[in-house]
């Protein structure tokens, strides 16, 4: 009750009205600019205030700010998390669509190494051919072929020859519309007419459902070289003559195998000889004439030797 009183009598004393509620709150905000002032006026006489005041309530303040400092670096350690975590989504994205393009461009190397392969080898010009990608193989151990894309639509015909770029790999023994399938050198069913080159002797190489052919129907006391070359020799009209084989590898047994060219496992893409459709070098030179009509009759008439005109 005293200082309530107190309080009304200092607010009368005042030169402008102020409420006893206010009172306190006018004091302070005087004293607040009071201190102001002086600190601008005199601001060493605060200095050491300020200083001790700082030392004093510095373990307080930091043992206070602790749990604030700790949750805002929870806060920033999600964050971070929030951030890491959708960055490593958009690498694992990234390195998907890496590793689909890099096996893309694998394959387009492969097969681009394929096809310059298979541009290597030198089809004799007399024959049409056309290159097609194998698309299956026969997949048993007791039958040696694949399945090609392109048929009788693009002109093939039973029998044609395929080549690999290394050399001879079979022949088309059936054709469809837009299919073939093609009888490889190693399959037990195949009979191919050879020549030992810059030799003589003629054979016949045999499939026998393994990697290296053998060489039967040769005279036993001919001498074929080791490592010599093997080419068809286009007897029988089955193969043309000259495409090149393999070489002569000795087998423990004494028989004479064929260490082939083409590697039958790594197949993709072949060159098809069109056989029926071989070019004649000549059939746009030589054009029959036409015969004359032996009933047509040749008239002429006579001219005179002084006007050079002709008569009726």
């Amino acid at each position: 009750m005293k200082r309530n009183a107190l309080t009304r009598q200092i607010a009368r004393a005042l030169p402008f009205p102020v409420g006893v509620t206010a009172f306190w709150s006018v004091l302070l905000i005087l004293l607040c600019l009071f201190l102001m002032i002086l600190s601008t006026l005199r601001p060493q006489y605060f200095e050491s205030m300020r200083t001790g005041l700082s030392d004093q309530f510095a373990p307080a303040l930091s043992i206070i700010s602790l749990p604030f400092e700790n949750v805002s670096v929870f806060f920033s350690d999600v964050q971070d998390i929030a951030g890491l975590r959708a960055e490593a989504e958009r690498l694992e994205a990234e390195n998907a669509r890496l590793r689909e393009w890099y096996h893309i461009a694998l394959l387009l190397e492969s097969e681009n190494k394929s096809l310059r392969e298979l541009l290597n080898l030198k089809a004799d010009p007399k024959y049409d051919y056309v290159s097609a990608r194998i698309i299956a193989g026969a997949g048993q151990n007791f039958v040696k072929s694949v399945l090609i894309g392109a048929g009788a639509a693009d002109g093939l015909t039973k029998g044609d020859t395929a080549l690999s770029g290394e050399g001879l790999i079979g022949r088309l023994v059936e054709v469809g519309e837009n299919s073939a399938r093609i009888l490889l050198l190693d399959d037990i069913n195949s009979r191919v007419p050879i020549l030992v080159e810059d030799t003589l002797i003629h054979a016949i190489m045999r499939g026998t459902n393994t990697d290296s052919p053998e060489l039967i129907h040769f005279p036993r006391d001919s001498e074929i070289p080791e490592g010599a070359r093997i080419i068809t020799s286009g007897h029988g009209g089955g193969y043309p003559p000259g495409l090149p084989v393999g070489r002569v590898v000795t087998a423990e047994s004494g028989k004479k195998t064929v260490d082939l060219f083409a590697d039958m496992d790594r197949l993709r893409f072949v060159r098809i000889l069109k056989l029926q459709t071989k070019k004649a070098p000549y059939a746009n030179v030589l054009v029959p004439m036409k015969d004359e009509d032996p009933q047509e009759e040749k008239h002429t008439e006579p001219i005179n030797s002084e006007t050079g005109e002709t008569q009726p």
